[in-house]
């Protein structure tokens, strides 16, 4: 399977790789003129032919347009940060499962500690969602907010199915709360390792999020992550 590499833009026949990207394909993979690869800008995705590689700049003529896919369900995961390993694989793992965007929450059961250098893990995060969208072949990347407190963030959301993972006696199972649900877009809160504040969870039921449950065990946010996205996928996609 050929490997996919993001670039600029694409036009006129022609694309250019310069930077980072372009060296680790040239100096890592050891790229020569002649090779295939996938590229895209975002929009469309081409099989293009390597023209030439030079120490920060890989040229290629395009090939042939290849088939785009863009998933129907626009999916924005609303993540609590925890610990960054766990909280970055998270991201990496999301990434592969589609979600067109990422809003990392500042919650009040935070670590304080994390959230102070939360800001300055950005730029590795945005390389996180690079490298993992890559990998997986997609179109486009997932945009990716500035760290932001729960209660504006889910205010933000009052279309589609929008959904809060509670551990409250409350809480419908998941399953329960998506089923007979039709639409393109779902947003998804999944809270700190502490669990939602009171007034998290009343600006949630303000916003119109209806509280679910992944079941009688208790997951780690990662881990509460990818069940719950695989499962509004498999419930909503009409891919």
């Amino acid at each position: 399977m050929r490997r996919r590499f993001f670039v600029d833009k694409l036009e006129n026949q022609r694309a250019v790789m310069q930077g980072d990207a372009a060296h680790h394909l040239g100096r890592v993979l050891r790229a020569q003129p002649g090779q295939l690869y996938e590229l895209s800008d975002g929009s469309t995705a081409w099989l293009a032919r390597i023209e030439n590689v030079s120490r920060d700049r890989v040229e290629f003529a395009l090939v042939e347009e290849l088939p785009a896919y863009k998933p129907k369900l626009e999916t924005t995961l609303l993540l609590a940060v925890v610990k960054f390993d766990a909280f970055e694989w998270a991201l990496e793992k999301a990434t592969e499962l589609g979600v067109s965007r990422i809003v990392p929450l500042a919650a009040a059961r935070s670590e304080k500690a994390l959230l102070a250098a939360a800001v300055k893990r950005a730029d590795r995060w945005k390389r996180i969602l690079f490298e993992s969208s890559q990998q997986c072949r997609r179109l486009r990347l997932p945009a990716l907010d500035p760290l932001t407190a729960p209660e504006p963030a889910v205010s933000s959301h009052k279309s589609g199915v929008t959904v809060l993972l509670s551990e409250s006696p409350q809480a419908k199972p998941l399953k329960q709360v998506l089923a007979g649900v039709q639409t393109g877009e779902a947003a998804l809160a999944i809270g700190p390792e502490g669990g939602w504040t009171d007034s998290e969870f009343a600006a949630a039921r303000a916003a119109g999020f209806r509280e679910a449950s992944l079941g009688k065990l208790i997951l780690r946010t990662e881990t509460a992550a990818v069940a719950s996205l695989a499962a509004i996928n498999y419930a909503l996609s009409s891919d």
